[in-house]
C-alpha cells in the first residue's frame, strides 16, 4: 500500500529534508469541511553548517475531486473553480501520492493544527489511517524567536518581513511564502537549534513567552 509511509516514525536518523505544507478547503471548520487542495514544498536541513535551503524541486500540489463544488464565495477566495474541482484527483489516490511523497518528513505549516486536522481525517477516510509524521507550527517559532513582533497572522508576518505572495490564498504560492517566513526567522532558530527535537523544543516555548 502506497501509505504505508505514514505508518513509520524515523527517530533514529536526523531529518534532514522537512516538507512546508498547505492546504485550501471548503471552509474553516476542520471537522466539517472539506479538503479541496494540498501543496508542499520541500526544506533542505544541512544541521553542520545549520543552514536551510528550499528545493524548489521537490514539491508537490494536488486538487482532490469533489462531487458537490464548494461555495462561490470559497472559489473567490482560492481560485480552484468548479471544472477544476469536479475534474480532480480522487481522494485515495491523492492522499497516497502526498503519502509517498511525503514519506517520514517532518510536515511543517502556519497554523499547522488546522492543516493536520484537515489531511488527518480525510486520510482515514480514504485510507484508513492519519499520517504518523510529526507537525510543526512555524507560528510558533515565529512568536518565540521574534516576540517582540506584534504579529499573529501570516498575512501579518509576512507583512513585517516585507514578503510578497504571488497569489495569496493559492496552496503553493502560499507554501512558498511560508517557506520564505521560515527563512527569515531561520537565523534566530539556526542558533538555538542542532537538530529537528531541538526546533520541535524552541517552538513549544511559544506558550511562555510575552509577545508584542
Amino acid at each position: 500500500m502506497e501509505w504505508l509511509p505514514w505508518r513509520r516514525r524515523a527517530h533514529a536518523a536526523e531529518p534532514t529534508r522537512w516538507l512546508m505544507v498547505d492546504v485550501e478547503t471548503s471552509g474553516l471548520d476542520p471537522a466539517r469541511d472539506r479538503l479541496l487542495a494540498i501543496a508542499a514544498i520541500g526544506l533542505k536541513v544541512d544541521w553542520d553548517s545549520r543552514r536551510l535551503a528550499v528545493v524548489l524541486a521537490d514539491s508537490f500540489e494536488v486538487v482532490l475531486r469533489q462531487e458537490e463544488p464548494s461555495a462561490r464565495e470559497n472559489i473567490l477566495l482560492h481560485g480552484i473553480g468548479v471544472q477544476r474541482q469536479k475534474e480532480g484527483v480522487p481522494a485515495r489516490e491523492a492522499l497516497a501520492a502526498f503519502a509517498a511523497f511525503a514519506g517520514t518528513a517532518p510536515l511543517l505549516a502556519f497554523h499547522a493544527a488546522f492543516d493536520e486536522a484537515l489531511i488527518g481525517r480525510h486520510a482515514r477516510l480514504a485510507l484508513g489511517a492519519s499520517p504518523a509524521n510529526r507537525w510543526l507550527d512555524i507560528e510558533h517559532l515565529c512568536g518565540v524567536t521574534h516576540p517582540e513582533v506584534r504579529a499573529r497572522s501570516l498575512d501579518e508576518w509576512m507583512a513585517h518581513f516585507g514578503i510578497r505572495c504571488a497569489a495569496r490564498h493559492q496552496a503553493i504560492a502560499d507554501t512558498l511564502s511560508e517557506c520564505d517566513l521560515l527563512l527569515r526567522i531561520w537565523p534566530r532558530v539556526a542558533r538555538e537549534c542542532a537538530s529537528w527535537r531541538e526546533v520541535e523544543r524552541l517552538a513549544r516555548r511559544h506558550r511562555w513567552v510575552a509577545r508584542g
